[in-house]
């Protein structure tokens, strides 16, 4: 207080304990992608990252899902499966051509993302569907992540919807950001092409991964391979509508039910109701039924869509054909998810593997313990964390390594998110001491206050060691951290160690026999 000049009785309050350090968030993960829209009671949210917590806010900000368009086309080409044969016809299921075909990833991936345990996350909504996928709006969406502090996660899915060489140029963005503009964000990656095995004959998708990413900041990204059979489309969310050329499906609905072209006064009544059903495929409903709401039309649109399941057995392999495109999905949400779940049940510092995954039937391609050996420990060290599944538990995690494998600092996921959270964490705490005096008091206030915030860690089992002097140790003062030149330059230097836990990746369990004892 002041100096006292006037007679009297003075009250001076004291601070009987230190500041304290507040951990940070750890599981906030930043998405980007393409919606259906993107405003906030008329305010446009493109290019601005905006928080939720659900998919209710989601749907509420940015719009439902993408209506996706196939196209059924003769098989051509030997090295394509077959999606269906109709006599001694083979057909493919193809994207439809040009924008308006409705592939997009995000919306679905943030159904993935919350089904696994994702709380609050944000959004950067770069475009609308329609609008092609570009390597230029991704990368632009990570820039106004630069003035958030709440995200610790970044994931991309719609990289995965670009060529090789397009998603790469993203992931590397998305890998500067985080290792060298933030130094406090994680990035999940997925692998392009990681539906495919790696002996498909267009190439192995893990060493062309490697091969183009480069090696720097590998420490701050985790990719998981392979990609996931999920469950988040349901047949009800399809309909012939999802088919583009209508024409090619009504002929082949009138070839598999072995239908005349059309009607006449001999045809039965069952088969004239198959032949309009049919016909009704290709109709355009806004022409014939203008004086109908909008109910009104849908319910026919849904009637006739069940008419057609009914009447074929090929139409039913369609919508099942088609789901499963839809629900062929990169794991990086699935991950951001896991990670939130993982964080605020055990902790940043339990590894997220070994954890099932939910809204999964199995994994695209089945990896044995043996395929997984490359994945884990390779020369290049960027070891990739393997989705596996397990006769009797499902589909597990079966990876916690981050990008540098070969790193003893930064080998694991955990260890490098832990450390992110301590760093932060103590910053934050940190700018309160700005422009305090660098006086021996100060030194112990702040000594003391990162002293209290890592022991609670230790003892939640966030450090290692059976006491905690063996887990961690704070440096700050005059010739032990600082000379007096720092002093007199305003520098107050403080040197944390902390020893970190390292997940029991690999266990051995030694058995000897031993000499009869009776």
């Amino acid at each position: 207080m002041g100096q006292m000049k006037t007679p009297g009785v003075y009250i001076v309050e004291k601070n009987a304990f230190p500041s304290s350090v507040v951990e940070v968030a750890t599981a906030v993960p930043a998405f980007i992608g393409y919606t259906e829209r993107a405003d906030n009671r008329g305010k446009p949210l493109t290019g601005v990252p905006w928080r939720i917590t659900s998919m209710a806010e989601f749907h509420r900000y940015f719009g439902l899902a993408p209506t996706p368009q196939f196209e059924l086309k003769p098989r051509s080409d030997a090295t394509e499966d077959a999606s269906f044969k109709l006599g001694d016809e083979e057909y493919i299921f193809d994207w439809a051509q040009g924008n308006a075909a409705g592939r997009y990833l995000l919306y679905y991936s943030m159904l993935l993302f919350f089904q696994n345990g994702g709380g609050p996350c944000y959004v950067v909504s770069v475009g609308h569907y329609g609008e092609a996928i570009e390597t230029d709006r991704l990368s632009a969406g990570i820039e106004p992540l630069l003035k958030e502090q709440e995200p610790t996660l970044l994931v991309i899915p719609d990289a995965m919807l670009l060529d090789r060489p397009n998603s790469i140029t993203v992931q590397q963005a998305m890998l500067q950001h985080c290792g060298s503009q933030m130094k406090n964000r994680f990035a999940l990656l997925d692998v392009w092409g990681g539906n495919r095995s790696r002996q498909h004959p267009l190439g192995d998708c893990i060493e062309q991964f490697r091969g183009a990413l480069g090696i720097n900041f590998l420490d701050f990204a985790a990719a998981y391979y392979p990609w996931i059979n999920t469950t988040v489309v349901q047949d009800k969310d399809l309909s012939y509508q999802n088919i583009a050329n209508g024409e090619v499906l009504a002929r082949l609905i009138r070839k598999e039910l072995g239908l005349p072209e059309t009607a006449d006064e001999k045809t039965a009544p069952r088969i004239k109701q198959q032949l309009q059903a049919v016909a009704d495929i290709t109709r355009d409903w806004s022409t014939d039924e203008r004086q109908l709401s909008a109910a009104d039309i849908q319910t026919n649109k849904l009637l006739l869509n069940k008419t057609l399941i009914s009447l074929s057995p090929l139409f039913s392999t369609m919508l099942a054909e088609m789901r499963n495109r839809l629900n062929l999905l990169p794991p990086a949400a699935a991950m951001a998810g896991i990670y939130t779940m993982v964080d605020n049940t055990r902790g940043v510092w339990k590894a997220p593997a070994n954890v099932s995954i939910n809204g999964v039937i199995a994994p695209a391609v089945n990896l044995s313990s043996d395929d997984q050996e490359d994945l884990n420990v390779t020369t290049q060290g960027k070891s990739i964390n393997a989705i596996r599944s397990f006769i009797g538990e499902g589909v597990l995690v079966w990876g916690a390594r981050t990008l540098d494998g070969n790193s003893l600092d930064w080998r694991y996921i955990n260890v490098r998110r832990t450390m992110i959270m301590l760093e932060e964490s103590c910053r934050l705490a940190g700018k309160a001491m700005v422009f305090e005096p660098n006086v021996a008091n100060t030194w112990v206030t702040i000594k003391s206050m990162i002293g209290n915030f890592l022991s609670s860690i230790w003892k939640r089992g966030g450090l290692a060691g059976a006491v905690p002097e063996d887990a961690f140790s704070v440096h700050v003062g005059l010739g032990e951290t600082m000379t007096p030149e720092d002093i007199l330059e305003g520098i107050l230097r403080v040197s944390v160690l902390v020893a970190l836990t390292r997940p029991a990746e690999f266990i051995e369990i030694t058995f000897q026999q031993q000499m009869q004892k009776s």
